[in-house]
């Protein structure tokens, strides 16, 4: 991971955004939680920081799983 991503607590659609920036919130999370859930390894590694598919806002140490998995936005 660069050092000009720094992880902090955020909200789904705030990471969503970085990820796809010409995408409307409610798409861009669509797409991210896609990924997300399509990647056994990723979902595995966030079963252990308590994530559900419900919560609204990621923490630090899932952003910063998110990003390890799927690569920098």
């Amino acid at each position: 991971m660069s050092s000009f991503f720094r992880p902090v607590t955020m909200k789904k659609g705030e990471l969503a955004r970085l990820y796809f920036p010409e995408s409307p919130t409610s798409i861009g999370t669509n797409r991210l939680m896609r990924w997300i859930h399509n990647c056994p390894p990723l979902m595995k590694d966030l079963s252990q920081t308590d994530y559900h598919r419900s919560q609204k806002l990621l923490t630090a140490r899932q952003v910063s799983l998110i990003i390890h998995h799927l690569g920098e936005p």
